[in-house]
């Protein structure tokens, strides 16, 4: 009992000792963390206030003090840091709040200045509509608008303008019916088939072949007969030997009367005779033929009616053309004879031979004049042949005499053997028949045309005679007119004559055989277009080539090349500034006047034009002139200055506003094109461009074409052909035409400055690459060459500015691929200037065939045809040689053939003209300050050196 009760006991007590020891130990603790903090506190503040200030541990100390601790340096320089960029930030956020303040007070005053610009413009747009209005009430007050005149267009049975008072009397005025031919008529033809009338089947077979030939591809015929201006008759040549033709005269009379439109007068017809040998049938004779026109060769004096009847040249080249290769060269002037002539006249050939040489002029003053020239004639050129002084040819006797008219000299032997005489002359007599009373004959146009047709010029002995188109055709430029009596003289008067002008004689004859002579089209022509001049109608205007435009899709705004670009501070001209604008247009169709008709048919290479059948405009408003003078360019007229900003600015000079059109041939090589193309973008005065696409292959679906901000048209062409380039095509709507191969590097200071020659010289080709011709001694030929040389011929078309043609937009409703020159189709235009249409249509076919056989020398046949026409030199402007661009694909002018094929061209293209056209020269257009760099307001002018 007592263990358990001691035993509680004793547990007892120390639960209450531990229980004690737990509330002691709270309170030291409590002790501990209230007071001794305190009493701590209280001891380090006093001992901080019983030293020295320099002597305290625990107070607060001075900031550089502080910053003297390591530990803290960093975050001073912090400190420190960021402090500055505050106060900078400070400073920018309050200067960009004034910044903002002045913007807006800008803002502002901006807004007020468009409003005003926007009351100004508006002004100025109710003013311009002030004056487009007044304008426009002048010129309905001065010029007012005229309706075209009503055609008259009678009945069938019309009688028509009542009878003059006999048919000889017929003149222009008096019988024909201008009623039928209004001036905006277009001048429609009406043929009558040759099987439609009784005499049509008596007609040679070979001379209606012909000339149905020429009226299929004649653009004035019409098969509209109501309309008609004109009503041809085709009546012969005649076969050799009809049983039962030629008929009567009351007959004839009555049969023409028959036609189905004659009209009892015949008013309007012309009655043509188309003649193949030298005696030639003239039916016609005594025959009446009312009121209508009679073409042919032979003509007596009491049938002939001046200014209404024609002499029309012989059909010698009925169906075939002219072998150019078998013509002899115009050069060396001088021959093997001084002249030549063959012929027999029976009448007077035994009486001449007998008798001695006559007697002088001087000497038979005082007796009677010879009865008949022709006995003097012979006696006289016995008599120089006699003396030997020049070799000349002269034969009375033939062995196989033609057919001729009485007292006229027939022609002797085939044609082939007098042409090789001929070939041999430099002058060819034509004696005019002995009886006055033959104002023309078919012997003497035979006689003219082979002369013509070989280059010997012609003298004819007789100046009663009436030669072929004499009307318009001035022949003292072709051929030498001599009367009879001066017989005498004649020798005097050949050996007094220069080799330039008997050379100017030779290629102004040769280019009226060619236009007027050469082949039943050109004959046809001319006579329809002699009938039109007359009768003072217009000529239909040229057809342009029509694109076949393909579409493409433009891609990325073009760049512009560092280096095209690098102009300096030149102002090469303003490019958005100038829309596209077409050259302005030809508008005098009716208001050239006779003189200017006259000398259209007269034109001929050299001084003068090549094709004259355009009318001659010497005034064209859209023409600068050419100053030449050596001295640079100097703005006439519209200019702005000739020096400083405003020169650059502006093109100035007769043509203030021109734009030209750059004509670019390609053949699969995209990559190449797409680069040109975009070297384009930005220049100046461009008005389009003309991408010619010269492969069968369109182009690729994806490409993407440069947008440089004027239009690209991709035109589809027929066939490869490098023809094809200078093909007058609608699209181009300039004067002005840079023609430029797709791999050409030019740069737009050099462009500008090309254009800029041109302007100043529009007939002649302006371009940089220039090679020269020269003569191969050991090969008798001609050579190209491309070494660089101080004097060139030639101006490469694949960087050249050269011109078109810009016509009147009305144009005739039937279009030819090919039109003749004597067609007469209007070219509104210089006739020197429309080398476009020349080369595609006008210059020898051969040409361009030779051309598309060795994919070669097109730019060879553009400088012989502008040389030919100007007997001018092309311009070279800068001192480049080469314009291909860096890295591009090889181009054809790489093959070694290459040059091998432009030395048959040169020689080929000689032979075609009859002699070498192009002409050296060593002057070369640069500007002083091509290369430097000088402000705007100093002197920039372009100067010939």
């Amino acid at each position: 009992m007592q263990r358990n009760g001691g035993g509680l006991g004793g547990g007892g007590q120390p639960w209450v000792l531990r229980h004690v020891r737990l509330t002691w130990l709270s309170f030291m603790l409590f002790f501990i963390l209230v007071f001794f903090p305190l009493i701590a506190h209280y001891y380090l503040t006093t001992i901080d206030e019983a030293g020295s200030p320099d002597k305290r541990i625990f107070g607060p100390r001075p900031g550089g003090e502080l910053c003297e601790a390591k530990h803290v340096q960093d975050l001073c320089r912090i400190r420190e840091s960021v402090s500055e960029e505050l106060l900078q930030l400070e400073a920018k956020r309050q200067e960009l709040n004034g910044e903002i303040a002045r913007l807006n007070l800008r803002i502002e005053a901006c807004k007020r200045s468009i409003d005003s610009a926007k009351q100004d413009l508006l002004q100025l747009k109710n003013v311009i509509s002030q004056t487009e209005h007044s304008y426009k009430e002048l010129m309905s007050q001065n010029q007012p608008k005229l309706s075209l005149p009503v055609r008259l267009l009678p009945d069938k049975e019309d009688p028509g303008l009542p009878p003059p008072k006999s048919s000889r009397s017929c003149r222009l005025h008096t019988c024909f019916d201008y009623a039928r031919c209004p001036l905006t008529s277009g001048f429609p033809v009406y043929v009558y088939d040759t099987g439609s009338y009784p005499w049509g089947e008596y007609i040679d077979p070979l001379v209606k072949q012909a000339f149905a030939e020429s009226v299929k591809n004649n653009i004035y015929v019409t098969n509209d007969p109501s309309i008609a201006c004109l009503y041809l008759v085709l009546v012969g040549e005649l076969q050799e030997s009809p049983t039962s033709f030629p008929p009567n005269p009351s007959d004839l009379e009555r049969q023409l009367k028959a036609l189905p439109y004659w009209r009892s007068d015949g008013h309007n017809h012309v009655v043509v005779h188309l003649s193949r040998k030298s005696m030639t049938q003239n039916f016609l004779y005594n025959v009446s033929t009312g009121r209508a026109a009679v073409v042919q060769s032979t003509f007596v004096e009491q049938q002939y009616r001046e200014g209404f009847d024609m002499v029309a040249s012989p059909l010698v080249h009925a169906l075939s053309e002219p072998n150019f290769l078998q013509l002899p060269h115009q050069v060396p002037v001088k021959r093997k004879y001084l002249f030549t002539f063959q012929g027999e006249r029976v009448e007077s050939l035994r009486s001449s031979l007998r008798e001695a040489p006559p007697q002088s002029f001087e000497e038979e003053m005082d007796g009677d004049p010879p009865a008949d020239y022709d006995d003097r004639i012979i006696g006289t050129l016995k008599a120089v042949q006699d003396s030997q002084l020049d070799q000349v040819l002269i034969e009375f006797t033939c062995k196989n005499p033609k057919p001729s008219l009485p007292t006229e000299w027939s022609l002797c032997g085939e044609r082939e053997d007098r042409l090789e005489v001929l070939k041999a002359s430099t002058f060819a007599l034509v004696i005019a028949p002995g009886d006055g009373q033959v104002v023309a004959s078919a012997g003497c146009g035979m006689r003219l045309f082979e002369a013509l047709e070989v280059g010997a010029i012609p003298v004819v002995l007789g100046d009663h005679s009436k030669l072929p188109y004499h009307q318009f055709i001035r022949w003292s430029e072709a051929a030498i007119m001599v009367p009879k009596p001066r017989v005498t003289e004649l020798h005097f008067l050949l050996r007094s004559l220069s080799d330039n002008d008997m050379l100017a004689m030779r290629r102004q004859g040769r280019f009226l055989w060619e236009t007027y002579f050469s082949t039943s089209e050109n004959i046809l022509n001319t006579i329809l277009a002699n009938i039109r001049t007359r009768i003072q109608i217009p000529a239909a205007p040229i057809n342009e080539e029509p694109a076949q435009e393909i579409p493409h899709k433009a891609g990325k705004l073009a760049g512009t090349d560092a280096n095209l670009a690098d102009n300096g501070d030149l102002d090469l001209g303003p490019v958005e500034t100038e829309p596209p604008y077409a050259s302005p247009r030809f508008l005098r169709n009716f208001t050239y006047t006779s003189v200017s008709i006259y000398q259209t048919w007269n034109r001929a290479p050299g001084p003068f034009h090549l094709f004259p059948h355009t009318p001659l405009d010497p005034v064209l408003p859209s023409e600068a002139k050419f100053l030449g003078s050596g001295t640079g360019f100097r703005p006439i007229g519209g200019g702005t200055g000739g020096s400083g900003k405003e020169f650059q600015a502006s093109l100035g000079g007769n043509v203030p506003r021109e734009q030209f059109t750059v004509v670019m041939l390609t053949y699969e090589r995209e990559e190449v094109l797409m680069n040109s193309l975009e070297r384009l973008n930005g220049l100046p005065y461009l008005n389009k461009v003309v991408v010619v696409w010269n492969s069968p292959k369109p182009p690729s679906d994806d490409l993407l074409w440069p947008d440089i901000g004027l239009p690209i048209v991709v035109v589809r062409t027929e066939k490869n052909s490098l023809n094809n380039r200078f093909l007058p095509w609608d699209v181009v709507e300039t004067e002005a035409i840079l023609s430029i191969d797709d791999d050409a590097h030019l740069r737009h200071d050099e462009i500008m400055f090309g254009f800029r020659v041109w302007r100043e010289a529009r007939d002649r080709i302006v371009g940089f690459p220039g090679r020269y011709h020269a003569w191969d001694i050991n090969h008798q030929s001609w050579l190209y060459n491309s070494n660089y040389s101080c004097e060139l011929s030639m101006v490469l078309t694949g960087a050249a500015f050269f011109h078109k043609v810009r016509t009147h937009p009305s144009a005739h409703p039937r279009r030819k691929n090919a039109v003749s020159p004597t067609q007469h189709v209007s070219l509104h235009m210089f006739p020197h200037q429309y080398y476009a249409y020349l080369y595609s249509y006008v210059m020898p076919q051969a040409i361009r065939d030779m051309v598309d056989e060795y994919i070669n020398c097109e730019d060879i046949a553009m400088n012989f045809l502008v040389s030919h026409i100007t007997r001018k030199p092309p311009i070279k402007v800068t001192s480049r040689w080469t314009f291909r661009c860096p890295g591009c694909p090889q181009a054809l002018s790489h093959d070694d053939s290459h040059f091998h094929e432009r030395h048959k061209c040169i020689n080929f293209f000689v032979k075609v003209y009859g002699y070498m056209p192009l002409l050296y020269t060593q002057f070369r257009v640069d500007s002083v300050l091509f290369k430097t760099r000088l402000p705007h307001d100093k002197t920039k002018c372009f100067k010939f050196i």
